[in-house]
């Protein structure tokens, strides 16, 4: 059982509640969505295939407790699922970036999912699996990339359909489209509506250059 895996590395979690951990990221080859901002164009296709037991050696040799599943969009290879199973079993905290796309039902329950719902500006809102955020757990995350005030206010309109505990753990991240979102502007917005949500800074883009990999 292989995977397309487009790097393996050890890194500062950069975003979710998680954010400044140090972290060992499994990137995932492949991407159903093609998002204006994004940032790993080079996970479309660059890949190498590597098994689930491969893939937990190099994972074991970084020496780390904390362990996300990235891409791409992970959940389009059916065996993800299983590599996430496998790291739980092994004692692993495992985070899972998803691109909201894709039902998370079939994710271990006990894995962290971090449900990446698009907005407007990405050119992918139509795109959302709405049903997912019915499916979160309290553990659940939820990230709204804000690039706009109508991305804002999209996001704004997302927040009544998120089950209660999840809004009640304050797992909701609104993280501005690097570059081109001023943080003093998505700021004011949150604090204007007296939202419940925080405000997600890209960690890793401030440590390091933005174009850098690996990090």
């Amino acid at each position: 059982m292989s995977l397309k895996v487009n790097e393996i590395f050890y890194s500062i979690q950069g975003e979710s509640s998680y954010v400044g951990w140090p972290c060992t990221f499994i990137r995932l080859t492949g991407c159903n969505l093609r998002c204006s901002y994004c940032d790993t164009t080079y996970a479309y296709s660059e890949a190498a295939y590597l098994s689930i037991s491969e893939i937990a050696l190099k994972v074991s040799s970084f020496k780390c407790p904390l362990v996300e599943v990235t891409g791409g969009e992970p959940l389009i290879q059916k065996e993800t699922t299983s590599l996430i199973s496998e790291l739980l079993v092994k004692g692993y905290n495992v985070l899972l970036e998803t691109n909201g796309t894709q039902d998370i039902s079939k994710v271990d329950p006990r894995c962290v999912r971090i449900v990446d719902i698009k907005c407007p500006s990405s050119g992918q809102a139509q795109k959302n699996d709405v049903g997912n955020l019915k499916r979160l757990t309290e553990k659940d995350e939820i990230k709204f990339v804000i690039g706009s005030k109508e991305d804002f206010e999209y996001a704004k309109g997302m927040l009544g359909l998120i089950p209660k505990p999840v809004r009640t753990r304050r797992h909701i991240h609104f993280s501005p489209v690097f570059g081109k979102m001023e943080l003093e502007k998505l700021a004011k917005w949150i604090l204007n509506d007296h939202l419940e949500v925080r405000l997600q800074v890209q960690l890793h883009k401030i440590i390091w250059s933005p174009a850098r990999r690996g990090v």
